[in-house]
């Protein structure tokens, strides 16, 4: 059952689902590796899913490939820039408000799907986890990437800096990666519990520098 509330801290509304928007735009090598990785695991024209796309980023980049997308989030901000970035790079995205936990979608609806930077921040993740198996058809993957709990304050630094923000952005970010990202990123026993507590059961978890990625597969 999905929790009263979906989110953990803050909402991403308003100015702060803005001002994470402009940042994220700044880091377009990081949606593109992600698209590649997509592509790797899932056919081309395929129906992918993203959860919790935020800006809609790469969801975009993997609309120019050819991709069938449709997102979810919980945003009401982040659904109205999702849309309005889609239809500046003339892409066709289905776009919905939704909680991760109660995605509504029907059962065995996509071939693929992807989440990144934003498992940590639900408030029920094995049922995010569970509703994400629901949606996923038989022997189609799924991709959740995040930070993860052991990376240190060189390795972050080494991110932010890759980034290519300004000062004040990089100082602002490199802060909130430390002290707030952090603390609700998870270990790998805490993923592979919280699989094991899911429908999937089993997993295969990829360390991608200061993140991690957890393979998924619905048998």
């Amino acid at each position: 059952m999905a929790t009263a509330k979906a989110y953990k801290g803050i909402g991403m509304e308003g100015a702060i689902a803005t001002w994470y928007a402009k940042n994220t735009a700044e880091d377009r090598d990081r949606f593109t590796d992600t698209a590649r990785l997509v592509s790797e695991r899932t056919s081309p024209g395929g129906a992918v899913l993203e959860v919790a796309p935020g800006p809609g980023f790469l969801a975009i980049e993997l609309a120019k490939r050819g991709y069938r997308m449709t997102t979810v989030d919980i945003s009401a901000t982040f659904v109205r820039i999702a849309r309005e970035n889609a239809a500046r790079a003339g892409v066709t995205i289905d776009v919905r408000q939704g909680n991760a936990s109660q995605l509504p979608f029907a059962d065995d609806a996509f071939d693929f799907v992807v989440c990144t930077a934003a498992f940590k921040n639900f408030s029920d993740p094995v049922g995010a986890l569970d509703e994400i198996h629901r949606v996923l058809r038989p022997g189609a993957e799924a991709a959740i990437i995040d930070l993860r709990k052991d990376a240190t304050r060189t390795d972050i630094d080494s991110e932010v800096s890759r980034m290519g923000l300004s000062w004040w952005n990089a100082l602002v970010t490199r802060w909130t990666f430390r002290f707030v990202l952090l603390r609700r990123a998870y270990s790998r026993e805490q993923l592979e519990r919280m699989v094991r507590d899911s429908r999937f059961r089993r997993c295969n978890l990829v360390l991608t520098g200061i993140g991690s990625e957890l393979r998924l597969r619905k048998d």
